[in-house]
């Protein structure tokens, strides 16, 4: 036997399967302004989600290098003179921060199998040096020797200077020897002195004894 229907029950069954109330139909007119404001309501949202993102913010500029470590412009120049037995004494003009070993080799390397243990190829250029290649050890470029009668000078490496302390050089002639190593990338031996405008045999005889390459 089918227990009974609570009355409840059946009044909740026919309220759920009955039409709705006309006045809960908005009709079509309804329908589509309904329609139009969920489509405004779902732009006004992206639009306020949008604005509400973070804006990223520009990184501060670093804090200036401190002096001692400032980067040296790479328009900056030194100008160095290079002297001694290499290929091609004279002048050169290097980038800051260029070595020793960069001169040299601007200046054609060394002569032959010169020694360069009395070189710091390492170092770093100084503006308006000399740089003396093949120097005897404690050579110091610039300085005259306290007993110029008992100097032997190195052809390659002594200054205009220091040749006029050689027998009968004067200026004029210090600066032929000078010009001559230049041009011809050095000395290499007492015998081309002759070769030297104005050095005669006589005066070769007298200075041979007091230069060595």
């Amino acid at each position: 036997m089918t227990a009974p229907i609570p009355p409840s029950f059946e009044a909740f069954r026919q309220a759920v399967t009955a039409k709705p109330p006309a006045s809960l139909d908005p009709g079509r007119p309804g329908l589509r302004i309904l329609i139009a404001l969920a489509v405004l309501t779902a732009v006004v949202a992206g639009v306020i989600a949008w604005r509400s993102q973070p804006t990223p913010e520009p990184l501060p500029a670093p804090p200036p290098s401190p002096p001692g470590l400032a980067t040296p412009s790479p328009t900056a120049k030194v100008t160095v003179h290079i002297t001694g037995k290499v290929r091609k004494p004279g002048l050169y003009t290097l980038a800051m921060g260029a070595r020793v070993a960069d001169a040299v080799t601007a200046a054609g390397g060394p002569v032959r199998s010169t020694a360069m243990s009395s070189v710091n190829l390492a170092r770093r250029l100084v503006d308006g040096e000399q740089i003396v290649v093949g120097a005897p050890p404690g050579f110091a470029p610039g300085l005259a020797s306290a007993d110029p009668a008992t100097t032997t000078l190195d052809l390659n490496s002594a200054t205009p200077d220091q040749l006029e302390q050689l027998p009968g050089v004067g200026e004029v002639l210090a600066a032929r020897i000078a010009d001559f190593r230049t041009a011809h990338g050095g000395f290499t031996s007492v015998d081309q002195l002759r070769e030297v405008s104005g050095i005669g045999a006589k005066k070769f005889e007298e200075i041979k004894g007091k230069v060595r390459v």
